[in-house]
């Protein structure tokens, strides 16, 4: 995958900045970054796309858009009527355990969700199981040494998180949405990295940071700097045939 523009990186970091006042273009904006990095890799047209925990349905909107059969699956349903109405062909499910059949979907995509979710290992193998072989899963999360890892409290998240919160009620008024523990945890790429590379059943397609306009693969394989300067992983995986997954098995067990 190419690097980016430092024009897109610039134009996604001012919406990211807007978020909170204007999320409609900042995720329209960010659905829209997203499809082109899967249509580098699988055309969306025709393809039956699952996006979980998509919360307001724009990426979703996004896909179906460029062809694709896409339907979302989302827990929170404050989310999905954050617009007023609930998406079409929407379903209220958890992505621990997502009501669909075994390798139904040429792509599996998740956008910012895996610090949201206490068992980040289950919830990516969820997303492995509904993915069919040679299909694509697509994953990204902000990472907790991110300088945007506690969310809207965040620079200060690394004196703590209750002071950070704290912080932030003083500043604004208002309780902060995110709680470590809660509904955010910890999560670092290292770790991240070295499961996903640990499986049988997926390949490592590309590993990069989502916003960075050069070096964005670089910067991943660097340990302890890619905590802090990775700012958000992109994970883009490819579901093993059964065949492949079997010979990979006995040897990464010989290897050790």
């Amino acid at each position: 995958m190419k690097d980016p523009s430092i024009r897109r990186s610039l134009t996604l970091f001012r919406a990211f900045m807007a978020e909170q006042t204007d999320p409609d273009r900042c995720y329209t904006l960010l659905a829209q970054d997203a499809a082109d990095q899967l249509e580098r890799q699988m055309p969306l047209h025709g393809r039956l796309v699952v996006d979980v925990g998509g919360g307001r349905g724009h990426f979703t909107e996004e896909f179906r858009r460029r062809g694709a059969q896409s339907h979302l699956f989302e827990p929170d349903l404050r989310e999905l009527g954050a617009r007023g109405t609930i998406p079409a062909g929407s379903v209220l499910a958890d992505g621990y355990l997502l009501p669909l059949a075994d390798g139904v979907a040429d792509i599996c995509f998740s956008s910012n969700v895996l610090e949201h979710v206490a068992d980040p290992q289950t919830f990516l193998s969820e997303l492995i199981r509904v993915t069919r072989p040679g299909g694509l899963i697509y994953v990204s999360f902000t990472n907790w040494l991110s300088p945007w890892g506690g969310h809207e409290w965040a620079p200060w998240h690394y004196l703590g998180a209750e002071r950070a919160r704290a912080r932030y009620l003083r500043r604004t008024g208002r309780p902060a949405k995110h709680a470590l523990g809660e509904n955010l945890f910890t999560i670092h790429i290292g770790p991240t990295l070295r499961h996903v590379r640990a499986r049988d059943d997926v390949s490592l397609v590309t590993a990069r940071s989502r916003y960075w306009p050069f070096l964005a693969q670089a910067v991943t394989r660097v340990p302890g700097l890619r905590e802090i300067a990775t700012w958000n992983l992109l994970l883009i995986l490819r579901r093993r045939t059964e065949t492949a997954a079997a010979m990979t098995g006995p040897l990464r067990a010989t290897r050790g």
